[in-house]
């Protein structure tokens, strides 16, 4: 069976859930082999092996940490050269996007970006898009070259398959574009403890309608008690209620959570095309004419300051 290429987002070894849906689209048009960089690859190894992953090419260097993005490209070109796969699979953040676009101009092959869905074709590779907004679905497959793909967060529930995970040296030759881009410092961002929101199950989102930011706090309150991520619109975001890391948006992050709360906020295009393939979308907001409601799966009318409070004693109420 042709081996299937997956770049492996990690932090130190530890495997982040985009990987394990990768591995698991990849099962579904040959074998996975994943491309680790960085240290922590033995530790890595185990999990990636669980979840379908036969071989893993390892490679570290100082480089992957002092320079951004080609000493990347330059190793996932190695081990292009080492497996000629029949895909290249990479998580769709903003850097597996520009890990991928790089590669795909560097071996001369067609890129799809924002996968939603991965399946066998007689031609090759078939990718499901969610395009204009969310307004459209389309279904694409490369003609020329060897398939470069990045695939959206949640967009498979990750499967175990047990596999070897054997872990190889890669040997990577690094260009001498390498070092046009150095990080010269790095600032630890604060943990707040809830999920990674483009990776999140489950995203609460606040606008314009919670007033300011004194009035986030109902919204971490409900997604805390879900276990989600918490999220803004543009409109929170640009008055300074919120982080700029967590809108959500077309000028923001994209996110495709299992379930979407949207509260105060009044559904313009913008927004919309950062969370519409949500598998479902709950709205609260007391503008019954809201544009936010032409989507939802399930809508609230209503105050958002009497509706988050109750919502949220209900659930921590249900958990026990």
């Amino acid at each position: 069976m042709a081996e299937v290429l997956v770049y492996v987002d990690h932090v130190d070894g530890a495997v982040r859930k985009p990987t394990l849906e990768l591995l698991t689209l990849a099962r579904r048009i040959g074998d996975p082999v994943a491309v680790h960089l960085g240290p922590g690859a033995q530790e890595a190894a185990k999990v990636l092996g669980e979840y379908g992953a036969t071989r893993v090419l390892a490679a570290d260097a100082p480089e992957f940490a002092d320079y951004l993005i080609v000493p990347k490209v330059d190793a996932l070109q190695a081990a292009y050269a080492t497996v000629s796969p029949a895909a290249v699979l990479v998580p769709s953040s903003a850097e597996g996007k520009e890990i991928a676009a790089r590669l795909a101009v560097r071996v001369r092959s067609g890129l799809i970006t924002d996968a939603v869905d991965l399946e066998a074709g007689e031609a090759g590779p078939v990718a499901t898009q969610s395009v204009f907004a969310a307004a459209y679905t389309t279904t694409s497959r490369i003609t020329k070259g060897t398939p470069v793909i990045t695939v959206k967060p949640n967009s498979a529930a990750p499967e175990p398959a047990s596999a070897a995970g054997t872990v190889e040296e890669l040997s990577v030759s690094f260009s001498e574009a390498v070092t046009g881009t150095k990080v010269i410092s790095r600032t630890p961002r604060e943990s707040s403890g809830r999920p990674e929101l483009t990776e999140a199950a489950i995203v609460v989102s606040g606008g314009r309608g919670l007033g300011g930011a004194e009035n986030f706090p109902l919204i971490e309150a409900l997604a805390d008690s879900l276990g989600a991520a918490v999220g803004a619109s543009r409109a929170a975001v640009d008055a300074g209620w919120y982080p700029h890391t967590h809108q959500v948006g077309q000028t923001g992050k994209t996110v495709s959570p299992q379930l979407y709360v949207a509260a105060g906020i009044s559904g313009a295009i913008q927004h919309r095309a950062g969370m519409q393939t949500s598998k479902t979308i709950v709205a609260i907001n007391k503008d019954a004419e809201a544009p936010v409601f032409d989507l939802v799966d399930y809508g609230v009318i209503g105050d958002l300051f009497q509706v988050l409070p109750q919502l949220t004693e209900e659930v921590i109420a249900r958990k026990g």
